[in-house]
């Protein structure tokens, strides 16, 4: 919980509601996206260049510290979850084909 304006506790996001966002956004640039739910793991967007099927990736969205980022499933960091653009901008360039 964070406070917001008014002094009183907001709830923050949800690692799911973070991975739509980008999802949504991935889409609005031609992406192929599925939200992930495997039992016992932590959700995970997979994302697909339709153009190019074997350009696929799993994002992760977590919690530190810091605040929430989006990673990518070789534990890098993309961008923080709060700069969507940044973090699809970065995926799209890593997805394209060149």
């Amino acid at each position: 919980m964070t406070p917001d304006d008014t002094g009183t506790a907001a709830p923050s996001k949800t690692r799911i509601e973070y991975l739509e966002e980008l999802g949504d956004e991935l889409v609005k640039r031609g992406f192929r996206v599925r939200l992930t739910l495997p039992r016992g793991q932590s959700p995970s967007l997979h994302v697909m260049n339709p153009d190019a099927s074997a350009l696929t990736e799993n994002i992760l969205a977590e919690q530190g510290a810091d605040g929430w980022w989006y990673w990518w499933s070789w534990a890098e960091r993309i961008a923080a979850a709060d700069d969507v653009t940044a973090a699809a901008d970065r995926v799209a360039l890593v997805l394209a084909v060149h």
